[in-house]
């Protein structure tokens, strides 16, 4: 077993959420080649972007933002990546987040445009949203949904990008895929907090494997 997963099981889960949720963290415990992202206690290869804030708490990223900050306040990463594994577990409290990836910093509220895996407590969970480009390109099955996840509850999710492939796992379960999809092939990884609500979001265990393209 990978050394530094701490699994915490939730106390809310229906049992068909619960079992994908032990399989798919049992998968990241079990797969090599895997590095944090995050390393448990700071913020170490990662910079913001103003509105909100983001701090380290019981060993996750907490962001919060109140709902007069019209910016999305945005923690992105140091690093540019291009094709990868990308692995994270969340919960969202209040507001709607989202988790980006081959992303660019830009001028303006947005803070950033390209994918970003939506996060929140919705059906549209796990669906993949484009900043700055066409809006939602894909959203998961409700029903689907509804079965793996329970709202306010940790969860994870797993973003495969591969040339112009990307697939986005929800506690095991795919909820969204693309295939020769055009657009952007690399770029940051950013979490976010959506500008114009009350926003409350945690982020653990994030890890990325960095694949050949």
């Amino acid at each position: 077993m990978r050394r530094g997963i701490r699994c915490r099981l939730p106390s809310r889960l229906p049992a068909l959420a619960l079992s994908a949720w032990l399989a798919a963290t049992a998968a990241v415990a079990e797969q090599p080649g895997f590095v944090p992202l995050f390393n448990g206690r700071d913020l170490t290869g990662w910079h913001t972007l103003p509105g909100g804030t983001w701090e380290v708490q019981d060993g996750a990223i907490v962001g919060r933002s109140p709902q007069a900050e019209p910016r999305h306040g945005l923690l992105v990463s140091d690093v540019p990546y291009g094709d990868f594994t990308l692995r994270a577990t969340f919960k969202v409290t209040r507001g709607n987040s989202g988790l980006y990836f081959r992303a660019e910093e830009v001028p303006g509220d947005v803070g950033v445009h390209g994918f970003q895996a939506e996060v929140d407590n919705s059906k549209s969970v796990g669906g993949l949203y484009e900043t700055g480009g066409r809006g939602w390109v894909t959203r998961p099955d409700a029903a689907l949904v509804e079965r793996i996840h329970e709202p306010g509850a940790w969860a994870t999710l797993e973003i495969r990008a591969a040339g112009p492939d990307v697939t986005v796992l929800l506690n095991g379960s795919e909820t969204a895929r693309l295939r020769n999809d055009p657009g952007r092939r690399s770029g940051v990884i950013a979490l976010q907090l959506h500008g114009g609500m009350e926003m409350e979001v945690a982020f653990k265990d994030i890890e990325i494997r960095v694949d050949a393209p």
